[in-house]
């Protein structure tokens, strides 16, 4: 990342309109760096952001090439260079069997978990790839179910195994123009998305049970510390859970 001494350093947030992607975005703001917040909606954008100076909200819908194009051409247009995308934008579909699914739910998430992660990687690659001098990071959110799915979850869980292929090209991609990628996996992170899951969410057993969450702050600080590393280190996997949720063991 070169001459973050010498200026902010600059991350674009995807899905920063709530979750996760809110709680990164602002951690991200008081520790100095320039952050661009992408999200469907202006007006949650704008609550994320709370007016501070080194906000830049980019509505877009990331399953949109036209839209995503648009929103990283503004902040080109702003900023001199581009060291961290953080890929966090994702939907959940209803828990149903694979014969439950429709082509349309099915459809909807792929366009935003996986294909929405491919355009604004895209972009962000090319971008890091151009700038002199070339490099950056992109930081991909996966999931636990990267690794492990839960009941009826078919389109989420194919999405996020995807990411993690996505992940490891982007890396390999990425060595000759000094660009690192890296997936952070997620588990139970107390979010609007997330609350279901402790008042009871099917098991692999068949069984109802509620589920630990863990802090959305302690989230961000390891996106954080996945972003502050040098150029020439990178965490490649990193999995960050409630500590007692059932993923070990889990099914």
């Amino acid at each position: 990342m070169n001459d973050m001494t010498e200026r902010s350093p600059t991350i674009i947030i995807t899905g920063a309109g709530s979750g996760i992607g809110r709680v990164t975005a602002r951690h991200f703001l008081a520790k100095g760096w320039a952050v661009g917040a992408i999200g469907r909606q202006q007006a949650t954008l704008d609550a994320t952001a709370d007016g501070h100076e080194n906000a830049l909200i980019l509505p877009c819908d990331v399953g949109d090439a036209g839209a995503v194009a648009a929103a990283f051409a503004k902040a080109r247009a702003t900023w001199s260079r581009l060291d961290v995308l953080f890929n966090n934008a994702g939907i959940f579909t209803p828990a149903r069997p694979i014969d439950e699914v429709t082509v349309e739910d099915w459809t909807n998430i792929v366009q935003v978990n996986l294909t929405g992660s491919f355009l604004c990687a895209r972009a962000a690659f090319g971008w890091m790839r151009a700038q002199n001098p070339q490099g950056g990071r992109i930081i991909n959110n996966g999931s636990i179910s990267a690794h492990a799915p839960r009941p009826g979850s078919a389109p989420y869980t194919a999405t996020k195994h995807a990411i993690s292929g996505l992940t490891k090209s982007i890396s390999l991609d990425g060595r000759a123009f000094n660009i690192s990628c890296g997936q952070i996996d997620i588990g139970n992170a107390a979010t609007d998305m997330a609350a279901p899951m402790a008042k009871g969410v099917p098991q692999a057993n068949g069984q109802i049970a509620a589920e630990p969450l863990m802090e959305v702050q302690h989230v961000a600080e390891a996106v954080y510390q996945m972003a502050s590393l040098p150029a020439g280190s990178n965490i490649q996997s990193l999995t960050i859970m409630a500590s007692n949720m059932p993923f070990i063991g889990r099914g």
